[in-house]
């Protein structure tokens, strides 16, 4: 692989990288744009109507979907999670784009026959080629890894020993990329709970109105105490599906491109 192939793949890298953050910070820019128009223009209008008219008949507001959601941060936590599903989306298309090579034998070596160090090198600059469109394709990855050792080495043993450690590497790198994911994860239970401080802080504030007969303003500050952590649990537990899901395609994936790479490289080497 000569300097212009090195210099293309590390540019590829490049641009794949800057995508990726383009892409997680238009989807958060939407996320918090669409949300807040909803909020804005249907949620809190319908929800202070309907508290209005509880007031004025000296009730309790009902436990409308409005009333629920109409709270910051239950509007923060819709948010998140809309910003997460689109970061768990693109995972996931990720993902299914690259299962379509793994009945696919892109190296081309014989079943008999000695594979040479000629051939591999050959094979090698053609997963090369490949990496310009299919850079993070683990099967590509796993693949250029053992291959590398093969040609260094022409020691089967080596080039099984590299697979493995490039698999590891591989499956390690796909769970560092869902570390955001499991923080905003993490984050939103924590916003539910700022809401249920925030809630019980502003119901004990109104305890004297509360004892002169008047419960209506505590119950509606218990009603965000309370429906923040509803709310915030329902999503986080939405999201770890999502995020278990993902989790297991991964697995999948990395064992896939360990059985693609014997099938395909290591069986024809032990061949000969």
């Amino acid at each position: 692989m000569d300097e212009k192939e090195i210099l293309k793949i590390n540019e590829n890298k490049m641009n794949s990288m800057n995508l990726e953050f383009l892409y997680n910070l238009g989807s958060l820019i939407f996320s918090i744009i669409f949300v807040h128009c909803i909020y804005l223009f249907s949620i809190r209008p319908n929800a202070f109507a309907l508290t209005a008219i509880a007031e004025q008949n000296n009730e309790v507001a009902p436990r409308s979907l409005s009333i629920i959601l109409k709270d910051f941060e239950q509007e923060m936590c819709i948010i998140l999670m809309l910003w997460a599903i689109f970061m768990i989306g693109s995972k996931i298309y990720a993902a299914i784009r690259q299962n379509y090579i793994i009945d696919i034998d892109i190296l081309g070596f014989n079943d008999s026959g000695k594979i040479s160090k000629t051939e591999a090198k050959a094979a090698l600059n053609n997963l090369n080629r490949y990496k310009f469109g299919l850079g993070d394709s683990v099967i590509i990855q796993t693949l250029s890894s053992s291959l590398q050792r093969y040609i260094t080495t022409s020691n089967v043993q080596d080039a099984s020993e590299a697979l493995i450690t490039a698999s590891d590497n591989v499956g390690m790198r796909l769970e560092a990329d869902l570390s955001m994911i499991r923080y905003i994860i993490w984050a939103i239970p924590s916003i539910g709970f700022i809401g249920t401080v925030r809630g019980i802080g502003q119901a004990l504030s109104k305890a004297d109105i509360a004892l002169q007969g008047d419960i209506s303003a505590m119950t509606n500050s218990l009603g965000v105490a309370f429906n923040s952590t509803f709310v915030a649990l329902l999503i986080s537990i939405l999201l770890m599906f999502l995020l278990h899901q993902i989790q297991r395609m991964n697995d999948k994936l990395v064992l896939d491109s360990q059985d693609y790479c014997n099938k395909f490289f290591i069986s024809k080497i032990l061949r000969q």
